[in-house]
Parts: structure tokens; C-alpha cells; sequence
């Protein structure tokens, strides 16, 4: 009988599709990096402090795979997970933008569809989670105008102004008058911000916000996975600077954050395609020369970021045989294959671990449907063809 979970991981090892379920399984290859990034999780989930890591890698060597791979680590911990692309619709340099993109790919522990709304709807007006976020929201962010829509969101009983007060918790931003209206007509008070909010200067406040509401709420503490974050380099000269201004929000967050832990994943030739070819440093020193701080310290971390080595063959060989034993349970067969076919299988697939994988799905594939395989180039590895077979028709036409 066929086994649905090994065929979805199967396909998504043979289209390159990240897999958080491909993640739970493939664990062990890279055993340091794996046991700094578990020690990581378990020190801002014991100590409530917040911390951030680069690591790098060459195309198609599993910076993907690792990000699905933490996921599941950090929801085995109770812990909160944003994941999230860098894009044009999700840049560094806005982070009012990235705010509302990451609220929409929040995972809570448990939950297969991103939300945190309905978590948030059970707190009652007078709880302790509620006293204590108001607390929070009104003496220790930037503006106070979370702790007027927080409150006013627990105690308005019209649906228009709760789902208005929703959309900004998740990232679609209502006016300052707006918020002022409602919170007048619920309460009777004339509201005066002490500070005006505006989303491109104070965006930090929702981010500071929800890691406090996740510890409230019962959570060990929220993982961030950035992937893409190479799309930077792209950035004009200045906008880059003021992303790496942002990136420092995450990477050295002090305590403004509590119990976040972020993980980027970048291109292993930025430094050399961006940071050096692009002088960033020099850069920085011409439009920052008194005052290079955080970029800088951002550059620094950049440049030695822990990098995703090749797989060692003993980490090789345990991935094949894993693809072995689940491609059997896929397709109701027996595979039997030894160490040194599989790694010959693999030899067609070139360097990268992503092709190698899909050298050796490809063989299993052959010896299960005809009983022997033929040789695959890496092209083809890399290419679909959807051309269609159209039969010559001119003879039936004279």
C-alpha cells in the first residue's frame, strides 16, 4: 500500500519544493551548524533573549532544506515561526512592508495555516495577558498607539471596527485618526499620542509588540526565517545601507525583543558580489563617516557568515539511504540498493546537493518502473520539457 507522506516528501525532493515535512526527516546532514542553531533556540527559549545568525550558501546546496528543518525544531519547542522570502513585495528596507508579508506567514505551534489573530481574540478585557500587553504597549515601544487599538480592539463589540482594528495588528495599517475615532466612541476619551505614529519610521513597534504577545499567550518565543536575503544586493547603493540598518533590528535586537530568534539565509558570493564589488564598505564610510553603526557591524556578520559546506560522504550516503527506504514506502516496492550504486547514481547530478538528489530519485525511479536505468545528464536534471508530441499530419491531408 502506498504511503502518502513518503510520495509528498519523494516529489518534493524531486521538484526542489521546500518541504517542511522533508525538513523533519532530513535532519542529521550538517551536524555542527544543526547543533549551534538547537543551541541557539534553546538559549532564547530558557534566557528571553533575543539573538539573530547568517549563515551562507551556493545555489542549490539547501539553505531552503535548513530553514524547513529549523521551522520544525522551533515548533517542537513551542515556539511561534515566521517565514518569509525576501521579494520585491517584501523588501529589508521598508519594514512596514515586510511587517504586513511576515504577520501573513506566522505559524503558530500546531497550526498548518498562518494566523494569530484567533489567539489573540481569546484574551478577555481584564486578563493578565491583556493588562500586561496594555502595560507594555503604552510605556515601552516608540508611540503608544498600540496600547489605544489594543484596547480598543478587546472592548469594541461592533465587527466593522474589530476587523479594522484586526487588518493593522496584521500589517494593513489604519490612520492615527481612525484608531482616535474608535477608541473615542468605546470610551468616551479624546486620545493624544505622545508621540505620532508613522509606519515608516515606528514599523519596529509591531515587531517588538508581537514577540511580547507571543510569550503572553503561552509561547517559548518566535523564530523569524529571512530566505533570499541575496535580493538586497539589488537594492540601490543607499536603500541597501538603509537595509542593513534594518537588519541589525534582528540580527542585534537587545532587549526590545524578547525571546525572537532570526535566521537569514544569503547567497555565499555576497560578499564577493555585492560587499566587495560594490564597495560597501567604502560606501558607508562617504555617506555615514561619523556615525557607521549598525550597517557596519551588519557588513561584518555578512562576511563571516557560517557557510553550508559540501556534504561529507558519510552525510551523503545517510541522505540516499533515506530516499531509498522512502521511495520503497512511496511506491509499494523493495528497493535494495548498496551505498556504492546509489552514490554512482548520483555521479550524473554534478556538484550540487540539489541535482545529486534528484540523480538518485531519478534512478530509483527507472529501476521501479523498468528494472534498469539508463544515464541522466545534469541538464535534464535541471530542465522540464513541455513541448508536445504533435504527429505529422500532411499524408492524411492529400
Amino acid at each position: 500500500m502506498f504511503d502518502y507522506e513518503s510520495r509528498h516528501m519523494i516529489e518534493a525532493l524531486r521538484s526542489g519544493i521546500p518541504s517542511r515535512s522533508v525538513g523533519k526527516y532530513f535532519s542529521e546532514a550538517r551536524p555542527r551548524i544543526m547543533r549551534m542553531i538547537s543551541d541557539d533556540l534553546e538559549h532564547v527559549r530558557d534566557t528571553g533573549a533575543s539573538c539573530g545568525k547568517i549563515i551562507a550558501g551556493k545555489y542549490g546546496e539547501g539553505k531552503t532544506h535548513l530553514l524547513n528543518t529549523v521551522f520544525g525544531m522551533a515548533h517542537d519547542e513551542n515556539m511561534v515561526v515566521s517565514y518569509l522570502s525576501l521579494s520585491k513585495e517584501a523588501p529589508f528596507d521598508r519594514l512596514y512592508l515586510l511587517y504586513q508579508k511576515l504577520a501573513a506567514n506566522t505559524y503558530l505551534p500546531g497550526h498548518a495555516q498562518p494566523g494569530f489573530m484567533q489567539e489573540l481574540d481569546q484574551l478577555t478585557p481584564n486578563s493578565a495577558a491583556a493588562n500586561e500587553m496594555q502595560l507594555y504597549a503604552a510605556m515601552s515601544l516608540e508611540t503608544d498607539k498600540l496600547y489605544y487599538l489594543l484596547r480598543a480592539y478587546l472592548n469594541t463589540e461592533d465587527q466593522n471596527e474589530k476587523y479594522l482594528l484586526q487588518s493593522d495588528l496584521e500589517g494593513n495599517f489604519t490612520t492615527n485618526a481612525e484608531v482616535k475615532r474608535i477608541y473615542y466612541r468605546i470610551f468616551g476619551e479624546r486620545v493624544k499620542y505622545k508621540v505620532n505614529f508613522s509606519k515608516t519610521k515606528h514599523a519596529m513597534d509591531y515587531f517588538n509588540f508581537l514577540s511580547h504577545l507571543f510569550l503572553e499567550l503561552g509561547y517559548n518565543g518566535w523564530v523569524i526565517l529571512f530566505d533570499e536575503t541575496e535580493l538586497i544586493g539589488r537594492l540601490g547603493k543607499k536603500t541597501r545601507l538603509k537595509a542593513y540598518r534594518s537588519m541589525a533590528e534582528f540580527l542585534m535586537p537587545g532587549d526590545r525583543m524578547a525571546s525572537v530568534y532570526t535566521l537569514f539565509a544569503l547567497g555565499a558570493s555576497y560578499t564577493e558580489d555585492v560587499i566587495e564589488a560594490k564597495h560597501e564598505y567604502e560606501t558607508l564610510a562617504e555617506v555615514f563617516p561619523e556615525d557607521p553603526e549598525p550597517m557596519k557591524s551588519v557588513l561584518d556578520l555578512i562576511v563571516k557568515a557560517d557557510q553550508l559546506q559540501p556534504l561529507t560522504r558519510e552525510e551523503m550516503n545517510e541522505i540516499l539511504m533515506r530516499i531509498q527506504s522512502f521511495h520503497g514506502r512511496a511506491y509499494d516496492w523493495n528497493p535494495q540498493f548498496s551505498l556504492d550504486t546509489l552514490s554512482k547514481a548520483t555521479s550524473s547530478g554534478g556538484y550540487l546537493l540539489r541535482t545529486k538528489i534528484r540523480a538518485a530519485i531519478e534512478f530509483l525511479d527507472q529501476m521501479y518502473q523498468y528494472g534498469q536505468a539508463s544515464q541522466t545528464d545534469i541538464g535534464s536534471l535541471n530542465s522540464e520539457d513541455y513541448s508536445e508530441n504533435v504527429p505529422d499530419l500532411s499524408e492524411y491531408m492529400k
